[in-house]
């Protein structure tokens, strides 16, 4: 599939996902086989107002593309002035978050919320586009609440004003994560619109991915929660998509890659990377024997040294 002139070979995408999708990751899922990435959300105006944390956020890898940045708010005239600021890190792309479900950001109006006014979606993309010489692309949900299923009307305004791609989550803001993702909500934003669209939501195995491209007619498929201590499921897509063969990585092929993403967080996050790296390691250790003692113990780790040595002792021994 291609998003104007940037192709992505098997439309395997990495969703954006606040406090997750961080440098390292993102290169550990790309290394993995996930074919595009996304920061996490930006806010427009923090960028504006020159929030320090922009620069962390924002900064894309060289060697990892097609990249893009995520950008939120409801503000036609701080999204472009901030899409401007950050051509200074050379995006492929930008995102406009019109999905997330978490109420601060919807008690003010961005996120989901906007999915209340499909007329002034449209407005937002135009502003962006009109800023930026790249593509421009969004990411919504199925509607906000139950009596509230509107995606193929947001999806269709979001085209008007200049959208290149949409993807979309097939659950309401109401739901969060609980219940299953519809489906059928997604097809009918395919049926609805002509850019590529991008099924996202219960996506956990490759049999997964084809069934809801098989179900929705889609162009691609976008990988959240799937992906949380399993960035390997990427490899198994992609032997998928490609029809080459796919063995589950052992234990000690999965520690190797916490280890890499434990030095990686540290090389990036600085300071803050320990508390990055305790969710990861709840995450990848999701299913064990182990996992409610690592959780334990890892919650009063406050060390590298510590990190590596119980990630060694839990994978390796």
């Amino acid at each position: 599939m291609k998003i104007r002139d940037i192709e992505i070979k098997n439309g395997i995408f990495l969703a954006p996902m606040a406090g997750v999708t961080d440098r390292a990751f993102r290169r550990v899922c790309a290394e993995c086989g996930a074919e595009c990435v996304t920061t996490e959300m930006i806010s427009a105006k923090g960028v504006c107002y020159g929030d320090k944390k922009t620069e962390q956020l924002a900064s894309l890898e060289r060697d990892i593309r097609p990249a893009g940045i995520q950008i939120f708010g409801s503000d036609g005239d701080f999204l472009a002035r901030a899409a401007y600021k950050l051509m200074e890190y050379s995006p492929d792309f930008f995102d406009i978050n019109m999905g997330c479900p978490v109420r601060k950001v919807v008690s003010c109006g961005e996120g989901s919320a906007l999915m209340k006014t499909p007329a002034e979606c449209e407005k937002l993309v135009r502003a962006v586009r009109d800023a930026v010489p790249v593509p421009v692309t969004v990411k919504i949900r199925a509607g906000f609440d139950a009596w509230h299923i509107n995606a193929p009307e947001v999806a269709a305004y979001c085209e008007s004003g200049g959208a290149e791609a949409v993807a979309v989550h097939g659950r309401t803001r109401e739901m969060m994560y609980s219940g299953r993702a519809d489906r059928e909500v997604i097809a009918a934003v395919k049926r609805r619109v002509k850019i590529p669209v991008i099924a996202n939501g219960d996506i956990s195995s490759a049999a997964d991915a084809a069934q809801m491209l098989e179900q929705t007619g889609c162009d691609g498929v976008m990988i959240g929660r799937g992906a949380l201590g399993r960035p390997f499921l990427f490899a198994e897509l992609k032997a998928f998509f490609e029809k080459t063969p796919y063995s589950p990585p052992a234990r000690r092929d999965i520690g190797v890659l916490l280890l890499k993403q434990l030095d990686l967080t540290r090389s990036f996050a600085r300071e803050e990377y320990l508390l990055t790296m305790r969710k990861q390691v709840a995450w990848y250790t999701k299913g064990m024997p182990c996992s409610a003692s690592v959780r334990r113990e890892v919650n009063v780790l406050s060390t590298y040294e510590q990190f590596k040595e119980l990630i060694q002792r839990v994978f390796f021994a």
